[in-house]
């Protein structure tokens, strides 16, 4: 098939030429040679952008390192259905994020990369099932471009950088859609699809619970709906399905359940995970609180900055969408079924989250489906006649992109122009203006930056609004010259120099989320019967723990993740008082103290030496130090 040809053929306004029309024909016979082309090129695309970010920086406190440190201790404990960390149950999360980081440190090692190849291998994984699925519904490019887009947007970057699984729920996801779509296709639905999908679903409620069933369900629901065709559910052999859910899904919360009972005042595994994690967090009435929530209309709009820069072509993507009520029951061809399933997948993620507490990555699920939107569309353009609508649609949104970088470069320009690299030896935490107000928000220290704080970015600043604008000019030339493929393959490149730089500015900003460079005095100077103690919550040191591998003191009532095992009789005793810690700071053993106060006024005005500083956090001891 050659495509260029194809590609300037008139009379095709459609987008597709007849060859390269999405019919389940040309799915089967699509040549290997681009296949293999295609595949290629997403592999060196997701090295280019997701590798680097494997080794740097070091882990971080809070989720990261609480969920690292969840599986280093299920290796420690050979006990691979009750989560713990810092010797406490953790029992607020689904396993499978946490088998497979566990898995990585029983044949790699406990160290940082380690705790990320999981959750790189399924950015990869992602991407290459985002290509099967695009590729059956849109054919070969429309495949690759859904690839693309995924894998050079900014929202599954951003989301990769710490321990949270909501790009494995993307995958899982992505997988189910592959088999639903697939089973449409097909007179009789085979064990493959059905299974298929009934595997995937029971692999996201391991991932995150049971939104990992309610989204495809509610997606599919409305499908069949909208398109009057709830007889297929019929053909999905429910019965053997519903069986091989079961088998997956339910073994690791029977256990969980028979280990983890009632005791006493303290309620059993199915009431804290099924009512509180799940229930009580949705209504925003969790015990204890300790999650906020992202305005609504903001959580909306970051869905579009979580699909840049591809999101300028939304909307045109949208428009391909089948609406009207008599073409949904007229039946659809694939490519019309797949954008119409697609739409309904991100619609019921979105919608879901907006009557609930919410963080700012809740859809990084929906991303997928966004992207393959994108991905078919930019086939379709890329197809069209030069004079065709499509093609006058992709030059109007690369203006526009165009004129964002454009702003964006003015800006930069300024911020560079008005900032000072801070003196050597500066700590960036005292440049900061800090909220803790939004620190319950995944993003939210990035508020604490301040216009001096800035001069420590200069470099990645600078390199981002280049890359920016350049990648955003050479996409808007070629796509005037009627070359829109080249234009699609200079906006991934770019996000690979915009994202480099995204990385580099992490690595500065990271001592202000991570303890590690205190991690490693403490270590230096730790002897076996030494104490740490933290001035906060476990989880805003949770770095000490990981890295040291010793279990803190927490000088906090229980809260947070350690609120709920601590409850158990056979909790260890790792919750100290002020009286408490003034004993063992007058005690025989050396005491190291976390803490963000410069004299932390929990030690009563008792003699200290400071042992570290970094990032706004301090370690104290109780022994002069050499």
């Amino acid at each position: 098939m050659n495509l260029s040809v194809a590609a300037q053929k008139p009379g095709h306004e459609s987008g597709y030429p007849v060859s390269a029309s999405p019919t389940r024909a040309s799915f089967t016979r699509a040549q290997p040679g681009s296949s293999i082309s295609s595949l290629l090129a997403i592999v060196l695309l997701w090295a280019a952008i997701y590798l680097a970010g494997m080794f740097t920086p070091a882990l971080l406190d809070d989720v990261d390192t609480v969920h690292a440190e969840a599986g280093r201790e299920m290796v420690l404990t050979h006990d691979w259905v009750t989560l713990h960390t810092n010797g406490i149950r953790y029992l607020e999360k689904a396993p499978l994020p946490y088998w497979a980081v566990a898995a990585s440190y029983v044949f790699f090692g406990a160290t940082d990369w380690s705790t990320r190849l999981p959750l790189v291998l399924a950015v990869l994984a992602l991407l290459l099932v985002t290509y099967k699925l695009g590729r059956q519904s849109y054919g070969e490019k429309g495949g690759l471009y859904s690839a693309l887009v995924l894998a050079s947007a900014v929202g599954p970057y951003i989301f990769t950088r710490f321990q949270i699984p909501d790009v494995i729920v993307g995958l899982w996801l992505t997988l189910g859609a592959f088999f639903f779509l697939r089973s449409l296709e097909e007179d009789t639905p085979s064990r493959l699809s059905c299974w298929g999908f009934a595997a995937t679903c029971a692999l996201n409620v391991l991932t995150k619970g049971l939104i990992g069933l309610i989204f495809p369900v509610a997606a599919i629901g409305l499908y069949l709906i909208l398109t009057g065709n709830l007889r297929h559910l019929l053909k999905l052999r429910l019965m053997s399905s519903t069986l091989v859910f079961l088998l997956l899904a339910v073994p690791w919360h029977i256990l969980a359940a028979l280990r983890n009972p009632s005791q006493g005042a303290v309620r059993g595994f199915l009431w804290f995970y099924f009512v509180n994690e799940h229930f009580l967090r949705y209504v925003n009435k969790r015990v204890p609180p300790g999650y906020d929530t992202v305005p609504l209309l903001i959580f909306w709009g970051l869905l579009l900055v979580w699909l840049v820069p591809w999101s300028v072509f939304l909307p045109q993507a949208i428009r391909e969408v089948p609406m009207k009520w008599g073409q949904l029951r007229s039946g659809l061809d694939a490519r019309l079924r797949a954008n119409l399933f697609f739409a309904l997948w991100a619609l019921v993620i979105v919608a879901f989250f907006s009557f609930s507490t919410r963080q700012e990555y809740y859809t990084i699920p929906a991303v997928p489906a966004l992207a393959l939107l994108v991905g078919g569309w930019l086939a379709k353009e890329s197809y069209a006649a030069t004079d065709s609508s499509a093609r006058r649609a992709g030059r109007i949104s690369s203006a526009v992109l165009l004129a964002i970088a454009a702003a964006s470069f003015v800006v930069g320009v300024i911020l560079l122009m008005s900032s000072r690299a801070p003196a050597p030896g500066t700590d960036l935490a005292d440049l900061l203006k800090k909220n803790p107000q939004d620190y319950d928000l995944a993003l939210g220290h990035f508020l604490d930056l301040t216009p001096q704080a800035l001069g420590a970015f200069r470099a990645p600043l600078l390199g981002a609004v280049i890359s920016l604008l350049l990648g955003s000019g050479l996409n808007w030339i070629l796509r005037r010259r009627g070359r829109p493929s080249q234009g699609n393959v200079v906006l991934a490149l770019m996000m690979v120099g915009l994202l480099a730089c995204v990385h580099s500015a992490f690595v500065t900003f990271s001592p202000i989320l991570s303890s590690h460079q205190l991690a490693v005095a403490v270590q230096r100077r730790y002897r076996p019967g030494d104490i740490i103690v933290v001035d906060c919550e476990y989880h805003e040191a949770s770095t000490l723990s990981f890295y040291t591998g010793i279990p803190l003191r927490v000088l906090h009532e229980p809260s947070g993740n350690l609120w709920y095992g601590s409850k158990f009789p056979d909790a260890p005793h790792v919750f100290e008082t002020e009286s408490s810690l003034a004993q063992l700071w007058a005690g025989p053993a050396e005491v190291f103290l976390w803490s963000t106060q410069e004299n932390p006024k929990e030690l009563h005005g008792a003699e200290k030496y400071e042992l570290a500083r970094s990032g706004g956090k301090f370690i104290f001891t109780n022994r002069r130090i050499e």
